[in-house]
């Protein structure tokens, strides 16, 4: 049996819902937990990934969305704490905050804005999960970070035996492709929603998306679909999957996917600036993607 099976699956990265004034809405954080855990049927949680605003936030607000995630969550599924932040001893401390919690696992983005070297890449995850008793798994988005890193790279951080996986946010297949073979015994999470069945045919373990908040049901359909070799059957709910994911993302993708949840009874709350809330207009268009994807 694999190492940390018990971490595959059909994650959501967690919308967080704020109100006007940028703060977080406990009662809005609540429902939309509540959606994926009761309606998506998602098998975890990524707090405080990108679809949650995270890199806009302060440490103490990353700290209460953590704290409410898990309250409300209890141990019904699991959960995973996006703690990567520039500053490695931000990170460092949500660590720590997150493993008392008791979450399943940390995550952390490539440290990002600077052109780090992959020494001070590597010290900077070593730095953080050797500072907690949990396992880390590796963000890679390099089209938001600008790192790119290798299979070997990818290897030498796995030399910890504590850096369990990666959440693989590019539509690099080669890479993946070589990645699943070189490492058998490490997580590879899907990061692009739009890109789930050309990955799970690599031989993913799991997926994390946004969609997946209002998507939750179909994207594990693709994912179970791919691994029983039913790959026509897969295409065509990737199909819809796109179409959805297009009109998600023409109309805005935070502030669509909150207008969605809305229509679904779910107070998704306000963005936070300077990211700008839906208006009226954008408002109408979520309106119609859910009448003809979600309805």
């Amino acid at each position: 049996m694999m190492k940390n099976a018990d971490m595959k699956g059909i994650y959501s990265a967690l919308l967080v819902s704020f109100d006007e004034n940028g703060k977080v809405n406990e009662k809005g954080l609540r429902e939309i937990i509540r959606h994926n855990i009761d309606k998506m049927k998602v098998d975890g949680l990524y707090v405080g990934g990108s679809t949650g605003e995270n890199f806009m936030l302060s440490t103490e607000e990353k700290r209460e969305i953590f704290r409410i995630a898990k309250d409300e969550a209890k141990d019904s599924i699991k959960l995973i704490a996006q703690v990567g932040s520039i500053n490695v001893y931000e990170s460092v401390e949500l660590a720590k905050y997150a493993t008392e919690l008791g979450y399943d696992a940390i995550s952390a983005v490539t440290p990002f804005y600077y052109k780090f070297t992959f020494q001070e890449i590597k010290d900077y995850y070593n730095t953080i999960i050797n500072s907690v008793e949990n396992r880390l798994i590796i963000y890679s988005i390099p089209a938001l970070t600008g790192v790119n890193m290798s299979v070997a790279q990818f290897g030498e951080l796995f030399e910890n035996e504590k850096i369990i996986g990666v959440k693989f946010t590019a539509a690099d297949f080669f890479l993946l492709e070589r990645l699943r073979k070189a490492y058998p015994d490490h997580l590879i999470y899907a990061g692009f929603d739009e890109m789930m069945l050309p990955a799970a045919v690599c031989g993913i373990d799991g997926a994390i998306g946004s969609t997946f908040n209002v998507n939750g049901i179909r994207a594990r359909q693709i994912y179970e679909l791919a691994q029983a070799g039913k790959i026509e059957d897969a295409l065509k709910i990737q199909h819809v999957t796109n179409d959805l994911i297009s009109a998600i993302l023409a109309n805005g993708l935070y502030p669509t996917i909150k207008e969605l949840l809305k229509l679904q009874g779910v107070d998704a709350g306000y963005c936070h600036r300077p990211m700008a809330s839906a208006d009226e207009g954008q408002k109408a268009v979520a309106k119609e993607i859910f009448d003809n994807y979600l309805g």
